[in-house]
């Protein structure tokens, strides 16, 4: 394969392109997890897979379909809810420790972390609330939440699998205990659970290699590729310049039929997976518009324009009301033939 055959089987296997999956929860299930710290986009990532709404994502949440948690990298992803115990299991122990040692920075003491665990747990028995509501909570009972000790204190206790984000309330997605939000909670340990990350990575991101699951997840590198070997009878292997890259031989046989619409104009929010799910970009994001794309390198991801299964622009959506129009930001001007049309287009049917 070609790195733009890459690019164009990444849009199949994500399912940006082709028929949409059934319903959020199918999507989330497909991709696994979905970087999730920007609510906005979050919902819009899930909606565009399964051709809803930004509503139906939220009915989702609402329904326990759906939980946002830490689960790796001590970052913020959606995942189904009946997955968040398994993964959290699984994929915490670095980022607890190295959240063990910010703690100390931030002044805060494990009988701290004892409290604020207790006081949360009575506190959303029964009843989920929102993070203004928990803070206020830890606040009156002398417990610091400035200067990003509440923040700590919420990701910690997600990350021990006690609390998530879950249903909304008044627009406002809001904490639950997990206990009572995830329904059905499956358990997989060790090597199962290894096997089946991997396996489902794979089938929703391939093409894509060993280093690029091993950031993903945040595990080490031995961990993965015992993941992978335990799978690899399933999966499909191409080489790029030398490189292996595994995926759903399914996703081989649809590349054909949907290659011209893997080409076409696409909008994604940022921080999507189609970026963020990978080690090496460089297939859908030239390694010279990075920083457009991430400026400063501040981890904050702008949204793209996608079109011939490359990332051209950036855009966002200006004013307000009547008034309110698409802005979009080429990497290398002019744009394309067509390509501000079609974006044009995109933006407007969004969900």
């Amino acid at each position: 394969m070609t790195p733009e055959d890459i690019a164009l089987a990444r849009l199949v296997a994500q399912r940006l392109v082709g028929p949409p999956l059934a319903s959020p929860r199918a999507v989330v299930a497909h991709l696994t997890a979905l970087q999730a710290q920007d609510e906005p986009g979050a919902l819009l990532s899930v909606a565009l897979r399964c051709g809803g709404t930004r509503d139906d994502v939220r009915a989702a949440f609402d329904a326990g379909d759906l939980a946002r948690t830490w689960p790796m990298r001590g970052t913020l992803h959606t995942v189904v809810a009946d997955d968040l115990p398994w993964l959290v299991d699984l994929m915490t122990a670095r980022p607890r420790a190295a959240a063990a040692r910010r703690r100390v920075q931030l002044g805060l003491s494990e009988d701290d972390v004892e409290r604020a665990t207790d006081l949360a747990v009575a506190a959303l028995a029964g009843h989920p609330r929102t993070r203004a509501e928990i803070l206020g909570v830890w606040a009156a009972e002398g417990l610091p939440t400035e200067a990003g000790r509440g923040y700590h204190l919420l990701a910690e206790l997600s990350q021990r699998g006690l609390v998530c984000l879950g249903p909304y309330r008044d627009g406002e997605q809001a904490f639950a205990l997990v206990a009572e939000h995830v329904r059905a909670p499956r358990r997989l340990e060790g090597d199962e659970a290894l096997a089946e990350l991997a396996l489902r990575f794979l089938r929703g991101h391939g093409p894509a290699t060993v280093a690029d699951l091993a950031r993903w997840t945040g595990l080490p590198l031995g961990e993965v590729r015992r993941g992978v070997a335990a799978v690899r009878g399933e999966l499909a292997a191409v080489e790029v310049d030398g490189v292996e890259h595994l995926l759903d031989p399914a996703t081989l046989d649809r590349l054909p039929d949907l290659r011209d619409a893997a080409r076409e104009v696409l909008l994604l929010p940022g921080f999507d997976e189609l970026i963020l799910g990978y080690a090496d970009r460089s297939a859908t994001l030239a390694p010279e518009h990075a920083g457009l794309v991430v400026p400063g390198g501040n981890g904050v991801f702008r949204p793209i324009v996608v079109a011939g299964g490359r990332a051209v622009a950036t855009w966002r959506s200006a004013g307000t009301g009547r008034k309110r129009r698409l802005e979009v930001a080429p990497f290398a001007p002019p744009l394309p033939d067509g390509v501000e049309e079609a974006a044009r287009e995109r933006w407007a049917a969004l969900p």
